[in-house]
């Protein structure tokens, strides 16, 4: 019989299992992540191919998409964004609750795409943090499956308290966000 999801470390007897609460809310959090969608272009088309039924993000626990930067913790941007919609995108992501994660998808989230020109922002990391990088033009549907693993994976490892840390607060002030 094969598990649905790998079981954290702990102690385990008959009828009990003991383990750290970082641990569970790492699986818990990892497994329940509401992304918010920031789609300008083509790769907006692919993240809905992978919605569909053929890839079914609801597999990983991510049926519900959300609208409101609010009530989401994956800030999923891809396609094109010009430097015009820098201060948006920054807005949004300081209006998202904490613990909250950035996934760039696509080659001109990343890193402005073939669009070397005034007016693209040549990577969303210039104006907001990134956790994971997704390639491609546009990215199949797969690559986008695996960067939304790698956040999993992420989000299941990372410490309670990383967020309090001084590493974060430096991040964030690099930013000019806290």
């Amino acid at each position: 019989m094969s598990k649905i999801v790998e079981m954290p470390e702990g102690y385990s007897g008959e009828g009990f299992f003991a383990t750290s609460l970082s641990k569970v809310v790492g699986l818990a959090r990892s497994n329940s992540i509401w992304p918010l969608p920031f789609a300008t272009s083509c790769c907006g088309i692919e993240f809905m191919a992978t919605m569909a039924v053929d890839y079914d993000l609801a597999r990983f626990g991510m049926e519900r998409l959300s609208f409101s930067p609010r009530q989401s913790d994956l800030l999923m941007v891809m396609g094109t964004i010009a430097k015009k919609m820098g201060p948006v995108l920054k807005q949004v992501y300081t209006q998202m609750a904490e613990p909250k994660w950035v996934i760039a998808v696509g080659a001109c989230a990343s890193s402005g795409g073939i669009f070397d020109t005034y007016s693209v922002l040549q990577g969303i990391d210039k104006v907001i943090p990134v956790d994971v990088y997704v390639p491609g033009c546009p990215p199949r549907p797969e690559q986008i499956i695996d960067g939304i693993l790698k956040i999993q994976e992420l989000v299941r490892n990372e410490p309670l308290r990383r967020r309090y840390s001084a590493e974060y607060q430096h991040l964030l002030e690099k930013y000019q966000i806290a």
